[in-house]
């Protein structure tokens, strides 16, 4: 890495620690998590005519929605191990999930165990203050009759649409079953995709007219920070559509075939969004080639500067040079006007040059 590199690191240490974590694609290294203190439960257990909103107390309390007839949506926030794998061991979910929902850093993915279709994906947030992606890995498990969600952050999410819409009686959500529920909380998460994607392309369109206009080595340093982020963003994105696909594909009885439509839309977003992420690439390699050609142009205009001025320099320092030859008989050494005409033709010279260069349009 060159010299310049680590001066800008010394300067924002941040930085370092953002490359490191975008560049950190080593499954096998297990990433600490700090467990909060207490997991938050609520549960939203409805049917067409009637809902019921709870906050549980405790994990056990949410084992009776296991077999009930009526739509449950268990949202677990904070996961804490022993919880989590008491929830898992009680709804039948397979050890090999539970291991996905507490390890950190995993590429969404779409798996059919046991009877149960669990995901892992990326729910996306855009820092405005520090221009970022940030990432919150989150696992819905569908069953029967229940969709299970595992949060780790629990001062936020993309479901408050969906909350306010199961409060309502005569929306798609209430009068369908956890299928549907299940296909909610995947388009919620996908739209959110173009919210953040919307925000760092404001942020494109921003960097270039400050390229176009006035490039220097901050327009760089921020051209590499979108880098990073187009890496985060494209390494979220990019697998859900695969993910998506393994629902479409999949002979699941969980998943009613009315609602196989409903699937296909959130897939025809997630390939649009996933064009749009190779979009904002080729915009990224763009604005570095025209951050380069900007600079070439700027350091080709002082190069012809100086080289004109060299130009209309040398015939003085040829004229001069002449004269302060140490001979004993130069032209016009002792004549009275030779000064004058020795800095006439000075100047003259350089006039005509000047003359003829504009004549040819150099500058």
């Amino acid at each position: 890495m060159a010299a310049p590199n680590y001066l800008s690191y010394l300067l924002n240490p941040l930085d370092l620690l953002r490359t490191k974590k975008v560049l950190q694609v080593n499954p096998t290294v297990v990433t600490s998590r700090i467990e909060p203190e207490k997991t938050r439960l609520t549960v939203y257990d409805y049917d067409a005519g009637s809902i019921d909103i709870k906050e549980l107390k405790a994990v056990p309390d949410c084992f009776n929605y296991n077999d009930k007839p009526t739509v449950s949506w268990i949202n677990v926030d904070g996961l804490r191990k022993t919880d989590v794998e008491s929830i898992c061991n009680h709804f039948g979910i397979h050890y090999l999930i539970a291991e996905d929902i507490l390890s950190l850093g995993q590429r969404p993915k779409m798996d059919e165990i046991d009877g149960l279709i669990f995901c892992l994906l990326n729910m996306l947030y855009f820092n405005e203050k520090d221009s970022a992606v940030e990432t919150e890995q989150i696992s819905i498990v569908l069953g029967k009759n229940f969709v299970i969600s595992f949060q780790e952050d629990a001062t936020r999410d993309v479901f408050n649409p969906l909350r306010e819409r199961l409060k309502s009686n005569n929306t798609k959500v209430r009068q369908n079953g956890a299928d549907f529920l299940f296909y909610s909380l995947l388009d919620m998460i996908v739209d959110n995709y173009f919210l953040v994607m919307e925000k760092l392309g404001e942020k494109i369109e921003g960097l270039e007219e400050d390229i176009v206009r006035s490039p220097n080595t901050r327009s760089l340093a921020k051209i590499n920070m979108l880098r990073k982020e187009m890496i985060i963003l494209k390494r979220s994105v990019v697998p859900v559509r695969e993910l998506v696909n393994g629902i479409l594909r999949s002979d699941s009885v969980l998943v009613e075939e009315r609602t196989e439509k409903y699937f296909k839309d959130v897939y025809d977003h997630i390939v649009q969004a996933t064009d749009l992420a190779e979009n904002y690439r080729d915009m990224m390699m763009n604005l570095h080639d025209l951050y380069l050609s900007n600079v070439n142009l700027k350091m080709n205009e002082v190069m012809k500067v100086m080289a004109v001025v060299t130009c209309l320099l040398a015939p003085a320092t040829v004229i001069g040079g002449i004269f302060g030859m140490n001979f004993e008989s130069i032209p016009l050494l002792h004549n009275k006007w030779g000064f004058f005409i020795s800095v006439g033709l000075m100047l003259f010279i350089p006039l005509a040059m000047i003359r003829m260069f504009r004549r040819r349009g150099w500058f």
